[in-house]
């Protein structure tokens, strides 16, 4: 069931599930707390399992008109601290991942571990910049359009057609969130910090999750921020969504790397 608590005077949205150790699931862009659904009942069977909706995303409102990686943390350390959560396993699918590095930074004592989905440490290179502000022109002069687009575009081409019901279901969650809530993330995702040292330095265990169809991350890019480091790499075939096209390996993944958190 959604609970709600206010957080500088902005709703925020959350789920609270299980017992054991605390394992706080951040979603993407676009996305909210419903795209954890298919994962929550087993791993709330053995872990405390956290998941929100992020600022201006799914029933969380907006705190600003941009909502940078940083307020994202703050706002989920906040919860784990209203919780009274003292040691977290963040996992990020995408932005979220953005938000889970912005945390593991600000918050280093309250992390017990890091997982990344389809995510990069790396800060965006001028050129994403630049794509994000075309993002920013193109939601505000026609918002079905941009959403529908985007959301295809995260999933391998050959796997649309098999996904196309899923894929439905996606957009109509993507179309919930407001226009504010896409410019301030987009905006906040433009000026975020590259926070590969975290990967390098950290003395947590640490997993990452890629997709070698993935339209969003390069694959071989990614590959470079985790050489000469511990963190654990799992490849998929796929796309950018990983917990969809990948859903029953995906949880034996998660489920394998939470035993050793």
């Amino acid at each position: 069931m959604t609970k709600h608590i206010i957080y500088k005077n902005t709703k925020i949205a959350y789920t609270d599930q299980g017992k054991g150790t605390a394992v706080v699931l951040l979603h993407g862009f676009l996305e909210n707390q419903t795209m954890w659904d298919a994962f929550v009942p087993e791993l709330s069977k053995k872990y405390r399992v956290i998941t929100l909706d992020l600022l201006g995303h799914g029933q969380t409102e907006c705190l600003g008109y941009v909502h940078t990686m940083e307020d994202q943390a703050d706002m989920v350390f906040a919860l784990c601290a209203f919780l009274k959560i003292r040691k977290v396993v963040l996992v990020g699918h995408s932005m979220g991942g953005y938000v889970a590095l912005a945390f593991a930074e600000l918050y280093p004592d309250y992390m017990k571990g890091l997982f990344l989905l389809n995510s990069t440490s790396r800060a965006d290179s001028d050129e994403r910049k630049a794509n994000r502000d075309r993002a920013v022109v193109c939601v505000k002069q026609n918002y079905g359009a941009f959403v529908s687009m985007s959301i295809a575009n995260l999933f391998a081409e050959d796997n649309r057609e098999r996904l196309a019901e899923v894929i439905e279901k996606v957009k109509e969650q993507a179309l919930k969130t407001p226009l504010q809530g896409i410019v301030a993330a987009l905006e906040g995702m433009k000026i975020r910090k590259d926070r590969e040292v975290i990967l390098h330095f950290a003395p947590y265990p640490m997993h990452l999750v890629l997709g070698q169809k993935d339209g969003v991350l390069v694959y071989e890019d990614s590959l470079e921020q985790i050489e000469d480091t511990r963190v654990e790499l799992t490849t998929f075939p796929d796309g950018h969504m990983s917990h969809i096209e990948n859903e029953q390996e995906l949880l034996r993944v998660l489920m394998r790397f939470l035993k050793r958190v």
